[in-house]
């Protein structure tokens, strides 16, 4: 049995808990579908850039606080502002569900693969009246999953046994939200990074990023991303 993070529950006050759900970028356990054409140390380097995106937009929001669900250790990419809170065991559903139990009041998760989120795309949610005709908020992804979710009141059950990491995770999370009757508000439907061709799109879709910036520095015509992953490996 799994076991929810410890998060201390604030009094409910005005605003959203914004919380951003990710993996420590270690070599060999992230981004490991963008390996080949990138070595495992540079996967992991496009990860981390594209944490400290997604944690800056994040920091750069109103918010009643922000809370960073965090599978390993924080590091330098960790900006001041943030409570890190474990995450528990099991699957992706099962972690997702354990953060909002753990939160009071309305909650926005994003996750760490969408570096190119910004304040304007996340501001339906966080509005003023955000939550005066939506209970939910959701931001699909166009490999059919989701970038982001908010709950006015974060119940874990509309998380747990939706079946994650596939073509269809987006539908069946929207499907359990308005059939529990929640007034579902849609927020842009973002491509995220898991392989070689998403890191290409994103990043010429977001040059100001840290995350184009990191991936221009790996940038190989495509013939001869093999040979420089190669090259990498041995050194």
């Amino acid at each position: 049995m799994s076991t929810a993070p410890h998060v201390p529950r604030p009094a409910r006050r005005a605003g959203t808990t914004l919380v951003v759900i990710a993996k420590e970028p270690v070599p060999g356990r992230v981004k490991t579908r963008l390996t080949p054409p990138y070595t495992p140390r540079q996967a992991a380097a496009l990860a981390e850039a594209a944490l400290r995106d997604t944690l800056d937009c994040v920091a750069a929001l109103p918010a009643a606080r922000r809370v960073l669900a965090l599978d390993g250790a924080p590091g330098p990419w960790l900006p001041p502002g943030f409570t890190v809170v474990p995450q528990c065991a099991g699957g992706l559903d099962e972690r997702l569900a354990a953060v909002f139990g753990a939160c009071t009041g309305p909650t926005l998760l994003v996750g760490m693969d969408t570096p190119q989120i910004t304040p304007d795309l996340l501001a339906p949610a966080l509005a003023p009246d955000a939550w005066t005709h939506h209970d939910a908020w959701f931001g699909p992804a166009e490999d059919g999953g989701f970038w982001a979710l908010g709950l006015a009141d974060p119940d874990p059950a509309l998380l747990r046994g939706v079946p994650m990491s596939r073509a269809d995770t987006g539908a069946r999370q929207y499907e359990r939200l308005t059939a529990a009757g929640l007034r579902v508000g849609r927020l842009p439907a973002l491509s995220d990074v898991d392989t070689a061709a998403d890191a290409d799109q994103v990043a010429a879709q977001a040059p100001w990023t840290a995350f184009a910036a990191r991936h221009a520095a790996y940038a190989v015509p495509a013939p001869g991303r093999a040979a420089a992953a190669r090259r990498e490996s041995n050194r």
